[in-house]
């Protein structure tokens, strides 16, 4: 019954992603989710459980620079924050790329300034966001962790409920291109040392599965707007104190 429940999930976010021809093409040594490799991987991965709610609120970003946002509404809804109220939803609400900038939000990153040079939003801006909206966020630069101590530390979250993990990450070190970008991890398949990113430009490319040692690289690089610091990953999680 579960993997009937976890092959109907993929298929709903398969129909839900573009068609091949519409996204830019993939390197080898990344796994589209939509080939039927991708799927198999998806059934048999050993930690899937973020998968879910982060699919149902799979989030397109609204613009290029706006990786980031998305991927901040899209966990903010996954982990079902108290949402904004909207009158044209009878009074309910979802977080979206722009009512994420409260006011606390936006003294952090305003989202003007992310639509101009130098453009996006950093690691360090991203978990001051998301602790802006009173989670708990643990900013891991690369270059302060390892490749083991990454893959357990997004196993252990990728198995429990209401922690996620998103990777900053150099997309040319992927074989994509180019910049730096922002992606929640839904799922890791052990046999093949694999996460699955949720790519928030959906536009561009669908959801990959990457190894876990290109994946570390790609965050292990330099992010000159963020002080030289490298990139890296957070985690969230609700603040249940």
């Amino acid at each position: 019954m579960y993997r009937i429940a976890l092959k109907i999930a993929a298929a709903t976010l398969i129909c839900l992603s573009h068609a091949h021809a519409q996204t830019k093409p993939l390197p080898d040594s990344l796994i589209d989710l939509t080939s039927p490799e991708g799927q198999s991987l998806l059934i048999g991965a050993e930690a899937n459980n973020d998968y879910f709610p982060l699919s149902i609120h799979f989030t397109t970003q609204d613009n290029p620079a706006y990786c980031g946002p998305a991927t901040i509404a899209m966990v903010l809804n996954a982990l079902n924050v108290p949402r904004p109220a909207s009158k044209m939803t009878l009074g309910l609400g979802m977080f979206d790329q722009k009512n994420i900038f409260t006011p606390a939000a936006a003294s952090v990153k305003p989202a003007e300034a992310i639509v101009n040079p130098p453009y996006g939003m950093t690691l360090d801006e991203l978990g001051g966001v998301f602790a802006a909206h009173d989670l708990d966020v643990n900013i891991v630069h690369a270059a302060d962790s390892d490749p083991d101590t990454f893959r357990q530390t997004a196993i252990d979250l990728l198995e429990k409920d209401d922690n996620f993990v998103i990777v900053n990450y150099l997309r040319k070190s992927i074989g994509q291109e180019t910049g730096g970008h922002h992606s929640p991890l839904a799922a890791y398949d052990e046999d093949t040392d694999r996460f699955l990113i949720l790519d928030v430009a959906r536009y561009k490319y669908p959801p990959v599965w990457v190894d876990a040692a290109t994946l570390f690289d790609a965050m292990n690089t330099v992010d000159k707007d963020n002080d030289g610091k490298t990139r890296g990953y957070l985690t969230v999680s609700r603040n249940l104190q």
